[in-house]
């Protein structure tokens, strides 16, 4: 059930003691609180979504965790399952218009249901727990709830059934299927199919960006001082490589893993940059223009590869297990290719220097 918006797929986070979300309190039942919520989206709401599409207060959109009501749910009303991400609540509750049904909010500390589902906190333990906390049982009478399709790494089904006596039934992927999920009683082939399309892709930029440019910045910049404008331009380009590059061209670009793909428009971008290094007539022998040349082709495709990486985080497609192998095989060759780059750049700059 994609009701999580991927540019917030925030694999970090820490508990607030000030959720943020739209819902107001509703009376008690049996000794717990049903808050209640619509399935409206006020103009606050779509602010926080831009803001967070945006990277600003990464990790702190949130709603509190908990038991809500949605129309007039009564004792017979479907229970859905999510995450305490603000996003995925509001994309799940919006979903439902002009329905009654019950929102049972995990708490995944402001993680979207994919991510945390991976992490663990958006898993067995926490959907059993919340179901005793909320009495969950008091309020409904049917003994069934959907989870998302995109939870079912975290949450064993047989597990919830055995100690809360709840059957889960997996969702579909996409929020806006969920309506017609529930009236047909089953999930058609194509709700169960996980899209991730350009339009998916794109919104992950500007909250990828809100951290890699800064940083990409700076080392563009160094790279100016010790090195000049092409190396510099080299950095740059990398770096829109990656944060741009890589989400539009993902289903395009050859090879499986995200770093792979980082490695052949780094390699693209770094070839350009040699070659421009190459033909440059600064006074120097080819020799060390090939030197830098060298450098560059070493040291450039390993932050393209490094930001495509970090959008393993943020897409459908890969699994926590993949991630961890993709991180242990590729990152210790980002790290060699870049100190070996450098330390030929500095080569020929000392050669230069000399012969100067």
């Amino acid at each position: 059930m994609k009701e999580e918006d991927n540019a917030g797929c925030s694999c970090h986070g820490q508990k607030s003691a000030t959720p943020d979300n739209a819902c107001g309190p509703a009376p008690a039942s049996n000794r717990n609180e049903i808050k209640t919520a619509t399935s409206v989206l006020t103009f606050q709401d779509k602010l926080t979504h831009v803001l967070a599409r945006l990277g600003i207060r990464r990790g702190g959109w949130r709603v509190e965790p908990g038991l809500y009501r949605l129309g007039d749910a009564g004792e017979e009303s479907p229970v859905l399952v999510t995450a305490n991400y603000k996003l995925s609540f509001d994309a799940l509750r919006s979903a439902l218009s002009g329905m009654d049904a019950f929102i049972l909010v995990l708490d995944t500390f402001g993680i979207n249901v994919w991510c945390a589902a991976g992490k663990g906190t958006f898993g067995t333990d926490e959907l059993v727990s919340r179901i005793e906390s909320s009495r969950l049982a008091d309020v409904v009478t049917t003994r069934r709830m959907l989870v998302p399709q995109l939870g079912t790494t975290g949450v064993a089904a047989h597990e919830v059934k055995a100690r809360s006596g709840f059957k889960v039934d997996y969702g579909p992927v996409r929020a806006e299927d969920i309506p017609e999920f529930l009236r047909a009683g089953k999930a058609t082939p194509e709700m169960r199919r996980i899209r991730f399309d350009l339009r998916d892709r794109v919104v992950l930029i500007p909250v990828e960006a809100n951290q890699a440019l800064p940083i990409a910045a700076g080392v563009s910049l160094a790279a100016y001082i010790a090195d000049g404008t092409i190396a510099s331009a080299g950095i740059a380009g990398a770096a829109i490589a990656g944060l741009v590059g890589v989400p539009v061209l993902l289903p395009w670009l050859p090879a499986d893993e995200y770093s792979a793909k980082g490695f052949i428009l780094g390699g693209i971008v770094a070839l350009a940059t040699a070659g421009t290094a190459l033909l440059s007539d600064d006074g120097s022998s080819l020799t060390l223009r090939l030197m830098r040349a060298a450098s560059y082709v070493l040291a450039i495709p390993p932050l393209t590869a490094f930001i495509a990486l970090n959008f393993t985080g943020a897409t459908p497609y890969p699994s926590p297990s993949g991630v961890r192998k993709e991180i242990f095989r590729y990152v210790p060759v980002m790290a060699g290719m870049t100190v070996t780059g450098i330390i030929v750049n500095v080569a020929q700059k000392i050669a230069r220097m000399r012969k100067g």
